[in-house]
């Protein structure tokens, strides 16, 4: 039952944090409706104990800016404010026009021989990340980021 108010409450945060990154950015009746474009993807990172910080190092030098390079476009990072999840987990959201580009922005990008050499340089200490959830998701129409 912890688990589930844990990942319940990340959940309510990443909400949160969305909605304060982009209150001034309210939609206008020209935006295109939710399910004609942008989609986004919900991904979260569990990793092995005390690897958070290689895996931060990790996003902050290299994934970012191949995430850029491949046009994952990057809507933000968070990790858990509390809770033993504050010690092992990164939630993060990043944005494609459509679920095409979304497809071939990830497999141009575990493609790239720049990602697959610091992928297996960053575990020369130990595999880094022990589980991936990851969700696609659209915006609401009443939602201020589409």
């Amino acid at each position: 039952m912890r688990k589930i108010v844990s990942v319940s409450v990340c959940l309510v945060f990443v909400a949160l944090a969305i909605w304060l990154a982009w209150a001034g950015s309210a939609a206008t009746a020209a935006d295109p409706p939710s399910g004609s474009g942008k989609i986004f993807e919900l991904r979260t990172y569990i990793t092995h104990p005390g690897k958070l910080d290689a895996l931060h190092k990790r996003f902050r030098e290299h994934t970012c800016a191949l995430f850029k390079k491949h046009g994952i476009e990057l809507i933000g990072f968070w990790t858990p404010a509390e809770g033993p999840e504050a010690q092992n987990t990164l939630i993060y959201i990043v944005a494609f026009p459509s679920k095409e580009a979304q497809a071939k922005a990830w497999a141009d990008f575990r493609a790239d021989p720049v990602w697959q050499k610091v992928f297996k340089e960053s575990h020369k200490d130990g595999v880094i990340v022990d589980k991936v959830i990851s969700q696609t998701i659209v915006a609401t129409d009443y939602s201020p980021i589409r």
